[in-house]
């Protein structure tokens, strides 16, 4: 008859309940760290899933929690981070995107987008998680081009989630294209993808990248991470991600009235890097112009700390240079203590 009765409950909390609520956390690859699958309305491509990675955590939840989310051809690995933001008091999640790192499917093309809005799911998930486990301040933390993603999120969820901070990692906010790639070429790619969504225009090269070997330790960097996940090489783009890409673009640009207090990040210099490598490419950002983050960032509402870090990779949390390195982290915990006080109940 127990039995029974417990079957009988959690087919009742099936039916109440998304079934992402009800999965379970198991050890994840990275030491330290939890995750759990979260399953997704399907797509054009077929079944989809997300990940939430969760630090491991021995006391009960912190009232203050962080969720992080990746770049582009990216996933979370950055263990450093995650420790440094535990250790600072404060709950340490970060989400594995649909198609990228831990829930890329067989049958899906990493990276595949036609609309940003379809992240939209899983951030709202991953929030209500985080909610759930007893966080009453949470912050949201992007990296690139999840940094597009979660600004157009908070805009048109009208920041439902209640999140208390918003911190930026040289968010993608324009394509680092020269003048004419950007009045006449762009155009004509974004007013194609309606004709050819699946047309691959470029990333087919399978040498590894200037910017990957300013991140790996094999070459010029000091990290280590998965290549499958966080290719080192480039990925075919097709047209219908450019166009996605762009569509979030010009609503950043026209500016956003995000209410939040905004930490916007970026190296304090780009370089257009080509050819053998150089020093200099491991003091600067390769992928964006940081005046574009700069200049956009500055638009997504009235509260917006903007800082330049010298000599920090793309990825600022990468950076090989010390003192970049030690800048970031600096900046960043400056940042989230002006928000909270250790009085506050």
């Amino acid at each position: 008859m127990k039995q029974r009765l417990n079957l009988l409950l959690l087919l009742l909390l099936c039916s109440i309940y998304p079934s992402e609520l009800l999965a379970q956390w198991h050890a994840d690859s990275l030491p330290g760290y939890s995750q759990r699958s979260l399953q997704m309305q399907g797509d054009y491509a077929g079944a989809v899933t997300a990940t939430l990675v969760r630090h491991h955590r021995e006391a009960r939840p912190a009232r203050r929690a962080l969720l992080y989310v990746h770049g582009y051809n990216d996933y979370f690995f950055q263990a450093a981070l995650g420790d440094s933001i535990a250790q600072h008091g404060i709950d340490f999640y970060a989400l594995d995107l649909r198609k990228y790192g831990r829930s890329l499917l067989p049958h899906q093309d990493p990276f595949e987008v036609r609309d940003l809005k379809e992240y939209y799911e899983e951030l709202g998930a991953a929030l209500r998680i985080i909610r759930e486990e007893g966080a009453k301040e949470v912050y949201l933390m992007a990296h690139s081009t999840g940094g597009l993603i979660t600004s157009l999120y908070l805009a048109d969820t009208q920041n439902r989630d209640s999140i208390c901070g918003f911190i930026l990692n040289s968010p993608f906010f324009d394509f680092n294209f020269s003048k004419v790639e950007e009045a006449v070429v762009l155009p004509l790619l974004v007013a194609s993808a309606g004709l050819f969504p699946n047309k691959i225009i470029s990333g087919t090269s399978k040498t590894p990248n200037l910017y990957s070997q300013s991140l790996l330790s094999r070459y010029h960097g000091r990290w280590d991470y998965d290549t499958r996940l966080k290719k080192d090489c480039e990925h075919p783009i097709r047209l219908s991600w450019v166009r996605a890409i762009s569509h979030g673009h010009k609503r950043i640009q026209r500016g956003l009235q995000l209410p939040m207090p905004i930490l916007l990040m970026s190296s304090d210099k780009s370089i257009r890097a080509h050819g053998d490598w150089q020093e200099a490419f491991g003091k600067a950002d390769l992928v964006l112009d940081v005046e574009d983050i700069q200049r956009y960032g500055k638009r997504l509402g009235p509260h917006v700390e903007a800082h330049r870090i010298p000599n920090g990779l793309h990825d600022l949390f990468l950076s090989s240079d010390t003192t970049a390195y030690k800048a970031v982290y600096r900046t960043l915990f400056s940042f989230l203590d002006s928000l909270h006080s250790p009085l506050q109940p």
